[in-house]
């Protein structure tokens, strides 16, 4: 096993994790911030949430001997970040966030249920997506109106990122948080105890189950997860060669959702951006040592999660404006996909647009989100245009 590590491979794990992490963790924040996190279930879910892809990442490539990358599900963060508080709380969107899990381990269990998710048409599905982080994507403009000399600074730092190499532009713009923070935001004294801590003070609830958190929270975010990061993640190691058994690989990514759920954290799913840099030659001449690299990205991980106390305490007391705007940038080269996915039939563009249309609006009906009736319409004008067409 250790002979098949190589420089290409560290360096291109440790770059990925780093891009992975830096590219999202803003989201992840906003998305349990929204739910009703405090501060301190916020960190908690934010360490769990990066210890879980961080040991996944191990277990994973070191079993199957292939570069399967895990990450945190980002579009189910975003999902998180555009939707309303549940009367419950917190607690109950923990409920919500075990539900999810448990239906992704039984996908795993179950082929017919990948099944009956694969059966969606993809442009419906996509135009969820798309509906989901369209809110969030709005951040960058609204910080920039709100408060211009924090937000400009990061938007065009991330320009030149972008113009320079696509994933350099969320580390620069991170880096130009960091900056405005220190000089434009007048941060608090930490204490010593404080500054030397590495573990966030764990907060735990005890999760709250009901009906209508299962449908308009679990059922959307296990959709957006699978949709999202899981189908694309398998597509991105098969496309570059690698066999990858997919009901063990959502077994084992839905167990550990399991365990880190309670916690307020986020699922874990097969990365698709980040497994596309491990997956390449970029991480290694021999396709057979390239699992390495996932390897170290969850190594490096598992070192981030010590990190969620400090992140946490950054965020919070950084406008909300800012923490937003640096989420929404980080969506949107996913929101450009996931539109030019969704309308790419001229003859079916009407499901997809009305399934991001009810998704984006926020509405509710009966308690139920609108991500949920979203695809519910989407997929009965889909099915009805092509029955009638037939």
């Amino acid at each position: 096993m250790f002979r098949d590590i190589s420089v290409r491979a560290v360096y291109m794990g440790a770059l990925a994790a780093f891009v992975g992490y830096a590219a999202s963790f803003a989201i992840v924040l906003a998305g349990l911030t929204a739910v009703g996190a405090s501060q301190a279930e916020a960190a908690t879910g934010l360490f769990f949430a990066t210890l879980g892809m961080g040991v996944c990442s191990i277990w994973l490539p070191g079993l199957t001997r292939t570069p399967a990358a895990v990450a945190w599900s980002t579009p189910g963060a975003a999902f998180l970040a555009a939707s309303a508080a549940l009367p419950g709380g917190f607690a109950e969107a923990v409920g919500a966030m075990i539900c999810c899990a448990a239906l992704i381990l039984i996908t795993g269990v179950i082929p017919a249920l990948g099944r009956i998710v694969a059966a969606i048409p993809k442009p419906v599905a996509n135009a969820l997506l798309a509906g989901v982080i369209l809110k969030l994507c709005f951040a960058p403009a609204l910080g920039l109106g709100a408060v211009p000399l924090l937000v400009l600074p990061v938007i065009l730092a991330w320009l030149i990122g972008l113009t320079w190499n696509r994933l350099a532009a969320m580390p620069l713009a991170v880096v130009a948080f960091l900056i405005v923070m220190f000089v434009g935001v007048d941060l608090p004294e930490a204490s010593p105890a404080t500054s030397q801590a590495l573990l966030p003070d764990f907060a735990f609830v005890t999760p709250v189950f009901s009906l209508q958190s299962l449908i308009s929270i679990a059922v959307p975010l296990y959709l957006v997860t699978m949709a999202g990061q899981n189908i694309p993640g398998f597509a991105v190691l098969e496309l570059n060669g690698y066999a990858i058994d997919r009901q063990s690989a959502l077994r084992k990514t839905g167990l550990a959702s399991l365990l880190i759920a309670p916690f307020g954290a986020v699922p874990v799913n097969m990365s698709a951006i980040t497994a596309a840099m491990m997956a390449g030659e970029d991480a290694g001449a021999d396709p057979k040592g390239r699992y390495w690299a996932a390897i170290v990205s969850g190594t490096v991980f598992i070192a981030f999660a010590f990190a969620a106390a400090i992140v946490t305490r950054l965020a919070s007391v950084a406008p909300a404006e800012l923490i937003t705007a640096v989420a929404g940038l980080a969506l949107i080269p996913a929101l450009v996909s996931a539109i030019s996915a969704a309308f790419s039939d001229p003859k079916q563009s009407e499901a997809p647009a009305m399934t991001f249309l009810i998704t984006a609006s926020g509405m509710t009906l009966f308690g139920v989100s609108g991500a949920f009736w979203g695809v519910v319409a989407g997929a009965v004008i889909w099915f009805a245009k092509r029955a009638w067409a037939q």
